[in-house]
C-alpha cells in the first residue's frame, strides 16, 4: 500500500511530531517548540514537492496552498498567550485550509444519495459539539460557528469523493476529514469548555495524522 520513500518519510514525519510533543511539554525544550510544530506541515509540503509529481499541478498546488495556511495556522496558534486575537488569524489561516481542501475534492465530487444519511450523522455531531459549547464562546460565538460550517462542508466533499477516485484514495481522505474534525473538537473543548487530560497529546496526535491522510490520499487518486 506504501511505496518505500512513503513508508520512510512517515517514520520522519512521526519522528517531527514526537519532538514536537516534547518540546512543547518540557519547558528548557519549549523554544524549540517554535521550530518542531511548524516544522511538521512543512514536511508535508516539502513531501509532496518531492513525490507527487504523478498528481495533476492544479491539485497539487492547491493543496500545497491548504497546508500553507496549516503552517499558517499552527504558527499564529503558538502567539494565543501574547494576545487572543492570534486564535482568530489562526481559525482564519485555518478555515482558509480547509477552502482549499474543499476545492480539491469538489475536483473529484459527484452527488449521490448517501450523503443524506452521513450528513444527518454529521449534524448531530455538530450540534451536540455546538451545544456544548455555545454558553462560553463570548464574541466568538459567530467566528466559530463558520468555522464549523466550513469544516462540515470540507467533511461533505471528502465522502462525495467516494465512486470518483480509487477506493484507497478515498479512504484515506475521508478518514483524515473525520480526524480534523476530531482534532479541532478537542482542541474547542480544551479551550471553551473545561481543560481535558493531555490535550496537547491527543490534539497534536490527531491533527498530524489528519494531515497525513488527506496528502497520503490525494496523492494516491493520480
Amino acid at each position: 500500500m506504501l511505496t518505500k520513500s512513503e513508508k520512510s518519510f512517515v517514520f520522519v514525519y512521526f519522528l517531527i511530531v514526537i519532538l514536537e510533543l516534547v518540546c512543547s511539554s518540557v519547558v528548557s525544550l519549549y523554544v524549540l517548540h517554535f521550530i518542531t510544530k511548524p516544522a511538521i506541515v512543512i514536511s508535508l509540503i516539502c513531501f509532496l514537492h518531492q513525490y507527487a509529481n504523478d498528481l495533476d499541478g492544479k491539485t497539487k498546488k492547491i493543496t500545497i496552498w491548504a497546508l500553507t495556511f496549516s503552517v499558517l495556522g499552527d504558527i499564529l496558534l503558538m502567539f494565543v498567550y501574547i494576545n487572543q486575537n492570534f486564535f482568530i488569524g489562526g481559525l482564519i489561516s485555518f478555515m482558509l485550509a480547509h477552502l482549499m481542501y474543499i476545492k480539491v475534492f469538489y475536483g473529484k465530487h459527484k452527488f449521490h444519495k448517501k450523503i443524506f444519511n452521513f450528513l444527518g450523522i454529521l449534524l448531530i455531531y455538530v450540534f451536540f459539539l455546538f451545544y456544548i459549547l455555545k454558553n462560553n464562546l463570548g464574541n466568538m460565538l459567530l467566528p466559530v460557528i463558520l468555522y464549523m460550517a466550513v469544516i462540515l462542508l470540507m467533511v461533505t466533499m471528502a465522502f462525495l469523493r467516494q465512486g470518483q477516485v480509487n477506493k484507497l484514495s478515498f479512504i484515506l481522505v475521508f478518514l483524515g476529514a473525520i480526524t480534523f474534525i476530531i482534532s479541532d473538537s478537542l482542541l474547542a473543548l480544551n479551550k471553551f469548555y473545561k481543560p481535558l487530560p493531555l490535550a496537547n497529546i491527543s490534539i497534536m496526535l490527531t491533527y498530524a495524522l489528519a494531515q497525513l491522510l488527506i496528502v497520503f490520499g490525494l496523492k494516491k487518486q493520480s
